[in-house]
């Protein structure tokens, strides 16, 4: 890292203590900033690294519900407008037990640069809160949603803040919420939240949007080395519905998907993945991964514990969490011969992990280029909201296709502009950052 970046970097680590994935998500971008920092001194000259790296908003709020016993609990809501140079804050919401400031921040950061990336006009935010919905009724994460949008409520708006959903957070609960927003407001404002349920105002696509857009830039980056997922075996963490259509897609092309797996272990699935089974299992039932295994049959192991990393692949998706794939898995995946590795989640490789799959040369996508289809499509449906439209699931799909294609031809021109040609990470970031620190400048001190 050169000389003014390290600067700026002790500084941001100065400000924001205790924040350990902020810190790491930050220190990814600036490690690859020096080219394009050097080229341009008015980003220095202006403190745009240090301005894009300071939210524009942070607001932390106390959400009170009651449980099914009556019992009276309480958690912490979050939601960081980190940039709004392009366009509205975007980005969705997390409900999870570890949900805190640091975390959230890392996530509204890293969608600054993604949401550039897909050259829609939306800035960068995230949000969420620390309660758990996994064992919860219907009625009491009701409760808690309508209570967390109470507050949140005051925050958001199509031309302001359109949250969406992210782990813990499906159309389950943003029905609840935008039903809460409607109340409180008295307006429909279809496009205040994104991935609405298709009869009012929800975009076809959108629920495939992440695991397809992620396969699809797989799929263009594999063919830079004249090679295709057709015939390959791939291993994909999670469960969720980032794995479940990265699946689906990855079928369709030819690939064989021979893992899934939750927080309880991992599923391998020797004759690939039935799709159907786990979908019926995970969404559903709302079942485990080793449920899958007892109905499937003798093709398929449950491993307890531990993670897909060392089964033997070609192509590996993580779509589960944030640091999910380290050194040691990122060894496996090399000793075993993997060809390439894109994120589906956000940032799920360690850096360690990183920097092992960029010294061996496979090819690797960092989740802020691969994962973006799931706020490109969110994008897709702000704009058939804004318009009282809506669109065919084929040609929101093209749409989509056309998208991720752009991103990773952008990322791979301007990886090859800065000096180092076939570098996904330095494309993506080089190229989202100019873009959102153009528009900074642009709009003066603010």
């Amino acid at each position: 890292m050169e000389a003014n970046l390290t600067q700026a970097y002790d500084q941001i680590i100065a400000r924001n203590p205790g924040e350990a994935e902020f810190h790491q998500a930050v220190r990814e971008v600036f490690d690859t900033l020096g080219p394009v920092m050097s080229r341009n001194p008015q980003y220095t000259e202006a403190a745009v690294l240090e301005r894009i790296c300071e939210p524009e908003r942070q607001i932390i709020f106390r959400v009170p519900w009651m449980d099914d016993a009556g019992r009276v609990q309480i958690n912490r809501g979050f939601r960081v407008e980190f940039n709004s140079a392009l366009g509205p804050y975007k980005g969705g919401l997390r409900f999870h037990p570890s949900v805190y400031l640091g975390i959230i921040k890392f996530l509204g950061f890293e969608q600054i640069f993604k949401n550039s990336l897909t050259g829609l006009p939306i800035g960068g935010g995230k949000g969420g809160a620390d309660f758990d919905p996994h064992g919860r009724s219907d009625g009491e994460i009701m409760r808690f949603c309508q209570s967390f949008m109470t507050e949140l409520a005051n925050h958001i708006g199509p031309q302001t803040d359109v949250p969406a959903g992210d782990i813990g957070v499906g159309g389950r609960e943003i029905g609840y919420m935008f039903g809460q927003y409607r109340r409180i407001t008295n307006r429909y404002d279809a496009g205040v939240l994104t991935g609405k349920g298709l009869t009012w105002g929800g975009s076809l696509v959108r629920t495939e949007a992440t695991g397809y857009g992620l396969v699809i830039f797989t799929e263009r980056m594999l063919r830079t080395r004249g090679l295709s997922l057709d015939g390959m075996r791939i291993a994909i963490s999670g469960s969720g519905n980032v794995a479940m259509y990265a699946t689906e897609k990855a079928q369709e092309l030819g690939g064989k998907v021979i893992t899934c797996s939750d927080s309880s272990g991992y599923v391998v699935d020797k004759a690939g993945i039935d799709l159907e089974l786990l979908k019926q299992v995970k969404e559903l039932e709302r079942g485990r991964v080793s449920d899958y295994v007892m109905r499937r049959g003798p093709s398929a192991t449950f491993v307890p514990g531990g993670s897909v990393w060392g089964v033997p692949v070609d192509v590996a998706l993580p779509c589960a969490t944030q640091n999910e794939l380290d050194g040691d898995a990122a060894a496996a995946l090399l000793t075993n011969g993997v060809t390439a590795v894109a994120e589906g989640a956000n940032m799920p490789c360690t850096p360690d992990a990183v920097t092992a799959f960029q010294k061996s040369g496979v090819l690797y996508a960092p989740g802020k280029a691969s994962n973006a289809g799931g706020v490109a499509t969110s994008g897709l449906e702000m704009q058939q909201n804004a318009s009282r439209d809506s669109w065919s699931f084929e040609y929101t799909e093209n749409k989509l296709a056309e998208i991720m294609k752009n991103i990773h031809d952008t990322c791979e021109q301007t990886a090859e502009e800065y000096g180092h040609p076939g570098d996904y990470m330095v494309g993506a970031n080089i190229a989202g950052f100019i873009k959102v620190a153009d528009a900074v400048i642009a709009q003066g001190l603010i």
